[in-house]
């Protein structure tokens, strides 16, 4: 990737790309509003790992920490459960823009998620994903657990998990 590519956290001004990049990779029933947004800006900015192309943003992947071992839909809704000093890196979204995808975008990001949750001494990350993205995440060493009992967009999800070794 050439240099002009950055990857940052989230801050407030950075609310309609994130939004706009959302609506363009989920549809309405699953994606996230912008209020939602906003709440998880405010809550856990900084577990949101957003790639930019110059001004453009691309990709982003986002989630909260907590103790809890598995991601429930109401974690989606409530950003106030966040718990900084949490065990578990939940990935709530892996989003690409469509023109940019199939270029490793998601990948770096998940990569940098990965190694950040390390660093701060996590248990390891949890995700949700449908069954044609299990193969794809397994790539970064995580573990399908099966179906989870997540209703979210009326959609069967997969729960994946990457846990730490001591």
């Amino acid at each position: 990737m050439s240099e002009e590519f950055n990857i940052r956290h989230a801050r407030i001004v950075d609310i309609n790309a994130i939004t706009a990049v959302e609506a363009a990779c989920f549809p309405a029933t699953e994606a996230a509003t912008r209020e939602e947004f906003e709440g998880r800006i405010q809550y856990y900015g900084d577990h949101f790992w957003l790639l930019y192309e110059g001004d453009q943003l691309i990709s982003f992947v986002d989630g909260f920490v907590t103790d809890e071992a598995d991601l429930t839909d109401e974690m989606y809704e409530r950003a106030e459960m966040h718990d900084e000093h949490g065990a578990w890196q939940m990935i709530f979204g892996v989003n690409t823009l469509p023109a940019y995808r199939n270029r490793g975008y998601a990948g770096r990001l998940l990569r940098r998620a990965i190694e950040d949750a390390r660093q701060q001494g996590r248990k390891g990350l949890v995700l949700t994903c449908k069954d044609r993205l299990v193969h794809y995440y397994a790539c970064f060493d995580f573990v399908d657990e099966g179906i989870s009992d997540s209703t979210h967009g009326n959609v069967e999800w997969h729960q994946m998990r990457l846990t730490f070794g001591d």
